[in-house]
């Protein structure tokens, strides 16, 4: 069930994230034919969807988003070639856009294939592309495909962080059952308590507070993102933002399915990149929040 609400929750993502793209951009026409593509895909109206999607890509041409459209309804119509010809396309436009990877690998895997079969299709030297590439992978669980990856990139922080994450991963201890119910409820209790105490210091502007309180939630849950979040924002009010910046995009690589959350990390970056004087830098997360990406 979990599995399914995570689905839901990308969708809708991704369908925010593409009306957002085009809300204020283009004439009312290719409005007209995009948002109506939607709708019919949301009613699994596949064909007609691709129609005004093909439209739009006329009156657009070249547009990536449009490409990433087209390839999430050919996959959900199970026509994988037409799929995977736009997926590669709207990769070749954007390849650091974890999405339009994901779409990708998502059609890759329904035919039983690898991603070495496209990859001398795709910008595979792209930095970003094999970083998400690596986020994917280590999320699914394909710690060896992840590993693969990680020994093709030179040394850097990301890597390093990879690593250690994936040989945690491997060697943590199993189980012998499903932990009971009651234990589940309490862990899930004592994050919400945690959380909620940050958010009360975080309204109450108490810098000190939330920067202790989110070191110790981090000891006790490391893979929570918020708990970066909060650090990283209690670091940027304390005048510190290279630790901010630092905890923030580690952050990053827990965060996968809250656009909200995202973007208010990415608004923490802007203004620790800020502070820095490094302004080219805060406008490209600036504009990361504004398209949605």
């Amino acid at each position: 069930m979990q599995g399914v609400i995570y689905a839901q929750e990308n969708e809708q993502i991704e369908v925010e994230q593409s009306a957002e793209v085009f809300l204020d951009e283009y004439t009312d026409e290719f409005q007209e034919n995009f948002f109506e593509a939607l709708k019919q895909k949301g009613i699994q109206n596949y064909d007609r969807a691709a129609n005004l999607l093909l439209k739009c890509k006329q009156l657009k041409p070249g547009d990536p988003a449009i490409d990433h459209e087209l390839a999430k309804v050919y996959l959900l119509d199970k026509k994988y070639p037409s799929a995977q010809q736009y997926a590669i396309e709207a990769l070749h436009s954007g390849p650091e856009n974890y999405w339009f990877l994901n779409t990708l690998l998502s059609i890759i895997d329904r035919q039983g294939s690898a991603i070495e079969t496209v990859q001398d299709r795709i910008p595979y030297g792209n930095k970003e592309l094999k970083q998400n590439l690596v986020r994917i992978y280590f999320k699914t669980k394909r710690f060896q495909q992840a590993l693969n990856v990680l020994n093709e990139m030179g040394t850097s922080d990301f890597k390093e962080r990879y690593l250690q994450r994936i040989n945690d991963s491997i060697h943590k201890p199993k189980t012998a059952g499903p932990a009971p119910v009651v234990e589940e409820e309490t862990e899930e209790d004592g994050l919400s308590r945690r959380k909620s105490t940050i958010e009360e210091a975080i309204a109450n502007n108490d810098f000190n507070a939330v920067e202790s309180l989110s070191a110790e939630a981090l000891e006790a849950y490391p893979l929570q993102p918020y708990f970066y979040y909060a650090q990283g924002w209690a670091l940027n009010k304390q005048g510190r933002p290279k630790e901010a910046i630092s905890i923030l995009e580690t952050g990053l690589d827990y965060l996968f399915d809250d656009q909200t959350l995202l973007k208010m990390i990415y608004a923490e970056l802007a203004e620790a990149h800020k502070t820095l004087g490094n302004g080219s830098k805060a406008n490209e997360y600036l504009s990361k929040i504004k398209s949605g990406l």
